[in-house]
């Protein structure tokens, strides 16, 4: 069965190039662009994992994984934050949140995708 991921980033040129990569390896991939319509969007797609930026307008990263988390159809889905923020503040925050990898901007793609597939074997453990 294809898996599929949600990017939910305002970068055009990061959305592309997650898209591609993703797409490559066999995953069917959305996006959404604001942080306000992120939750909607999660609930049409119901995505296997979700790529989070951290700065969004509308709501923030942050705000969007606590409203993931406070919801039962949502509590374990995984979610990889991807954030220029680096700082271990920043770390600290989303690891109380709730978020299941951090990884900082820029970022390999090799690294993304490892995470990505180790977050779809973690869904499949779970279910």
């Amino acid at each position: 069965m294809t898996k599929s991921v949600l990017i939910i980033e305002d970068e055009p040129n990061i959305v592309e190039s997650l898209t591609f990569l993703l797409e490559r390896a066999g995953f069917v991939v959305g996006s959404e662009g604001d942080g306000e319509n992120a939750l909607a969007r999660i609930a049409d797609m119901k995505p296997d994992v979700v790529i989070l930026d951290v700065m969004l307008p509308g709501k923030t990263g942050f705000d969007v994984l606590a409203e993931l988390r406070s919801h039962a159809e949502t509590i374990d889905l995984p979610v990889l934050m991807l954030t220029a923020r680096g700082q271990s503040r920043d770390r600290e925050m989303a690891e109380k949140a709730g978020v299941s990898r951090f990884m900082t901007k820029p970022f390999s793609n090799t690294e993304v995708l490892n995470a990505v597939r180790d977050l779809v074997h973690l869904r499949e453990a779970q279910r």
